[in-house]
């Protein structure tokens, strides 16, 4: 089976193909470093990793590029509130989120670019939509004239007017439209700024991510992906600016974005203040099941994020690396199954390759010749390694809790047994007390139910 994506700009599942069949390319939109990311913001990474990895399965390489946002007001507030550089700010928490990411086992993307670093080429680029009548100057700003464009609004598949209408919009004199939005603005002597032909000052958002997205991976990309909330304006904005720059040609092939975490029922966002970062929940839960929650449902639907769901992914991986913990003395290396690629091939369907995950280890535990295990157990790995997921020994998952509070992990082990007890499936039952056991965790069986304490 070929691989196939939700292109969102023709709203249809398509087969894709790189215009450079050696190498695609792959743009990702990537935090502004002003603060610790929240959980939301590690969808996309987590997410887009399996697809990286896919793709360079496929096709050998991949040119995958991630931006930092260094530059932005919300950055300039913070360093002016602490009395610090910007540098000060982003600095601290691009290093922060790159760790975070590494920890959730995001393999690094091949280009990681700043935007500060890439100033003359935003200025080179607005001076090309000035020179071909798609933007203007006024006041120290300059502004992308959206009338310019026939084709704006094709992303989000709203007319100007509509999306006019449900957008927060600065009202300016300068602006010879209100949608007409900002390449670059002045800077006062207490922000940062860079000298251009329209005075000292510094970029707007959106022309960041074309600028570099054009340096490092061409003027016509293959796949550019982020959240659905970058849908409009963000995106709009990055098609509009990039195809008008660049003389028409088309900016991204593929449009992928994925959905909102959603948590007691509401969006997560700073802005509603209901959000849980990254660097608070790694302290609190192994990483890797924080990754397998990320991945539970399909990528481009809403996922209800709750302490329920990282318990259930704790109590999977309990179960498949107690698996390969049954299997630790058959040798085996990692093969990814073919109903896994299929699975991933189906427009990243995670949540069909983890039921064969989970379908796979059922049957390693069953298996009684050695070949089946080793066929399995091989199976398993690979579909692990395809998601990114069963990377550490069952020793090292296990022993995670040795130095801090272990119970309910120790709980969810024993409702396991009980319940692979209830079907008969003793060999799983007798596993997982022989791990307990070794781990040093005693079990007594109760007219109550079953007691446990540590020797």
């Amino acid at each position: 089976m070929s691989l196939r994506l939700h292109n969102n700009l023709t709203r249809r599942v398509e087969p894709f193909a790189p215009l450079d069949p050696t190498c695609p390319t792959l743009y990702l939109c990537g935090p502004t470093v002003y603060n610790y990311v929240h959980i939301g913001n590690a969808r996309g990474p987590v997410v887009f990793d399996v697809l990286a990895a896919l793709l360079r399965r496929r096709y050998g390489q991949l040119r995958y590029a991630r931006n930092i946002t260094d530059v932005d007001d919300k950055i300039n507030a913070a360093a002016l509130e602490q009395g610090v550089p910007i540098s000060v700010i982003t600095e601290k928490f691009a290093a922060a989120y790159r760790d975070e990411m590494a920890r959730l086992g995001v393999v690094p993307q091949d280009l990681q670019p700043e935007a500060t670093a890439h100033i003359p080429q935003m200025i080179a680029m607005i001076e090309q939509l000035i020179a071909s009548g798609h933007a203007y100057a006024a006041e120290g700003h300059v502004l992308f004239s959206v009338a310019s464009y026939p084709d704006y609004g094709k992303l989000s598949r709203r007319d100007p007017d509509e999306m006019l209408a449900g957008a927060r919009v600065e009202v300016a004199p300068y602006k010879r439209d209100a949608g007409d939005f900002v390449l670059w603005k002045p800077s006062s002597d207490d922000l940062p700024g860079w000298e251009s032909p329209w005075g000292r000052g510094r970029p707007g958002w959106h022309i960041e991510c074309s600028a570099m997205a054009a340096a490092h991976l061409g003027e016509t990309i293959d796949i550019h992906a982020g959240g659905v909330d970058l849908q409009f304006p963000h995106h709009e904005n990055e098609i509009a600016q990039s195809e008008c720059a660049h003389g028409g040609k088309v900016f991204a092939r593929f449009w992928l974005h994925n959905g909102m975490l959603n948590f007691a029922g509401t969006k997560m966002s700073k802005s509603l203040g209901n959000i849980e970062r990254v660097h608070d929940l790694l302290d609190q839960h192994p990483p890797e099941a924080l990754r397998l929650a990320l991945l539970s449902a399909h990528y481009r639907q809403p996922l209800d994020w709750s302490d329920g769901l990282i318990e259930q992914s704790v109590r999977t991986l309990d179960r498949l690396y107690g698996t390969l913990r049954d299997l630790v003395d058959v040798p085996a290396a990692a093969a990814i199954p073919a109903v896994v690629e299929a699975a991933l091939d189906d427009d990243l369907n995670t949540p069909l390759a983890l039921s064969e995950v989970a379908r796979i280890a059922a049957e390693a535990r069953k298996a009684d010749s050695t070949a089946d295990k080793q066929r399995l157990k091989s199976e398993l790995l690979g579909a692990g390694l395809a998601l990114g997921l069963l990377q550490q020994s069952p020793g090292e998952w296990f022993a995670r809790g040795a130095s801090g509070d272990d119970d309910a992990r120790i709980q969810a082990l024993i409702d396991e047994r009980a319940e692979a007890k209830k079907s008969r499936d003793f060999a799983r039952s007798d596993a997982i007390r022989d791990q307990l056991a070794s781990e040093g965790i005693l079990l007594e069986d109760t007219p109550q139910g079953v007691r446990w304490k540590r020797a």
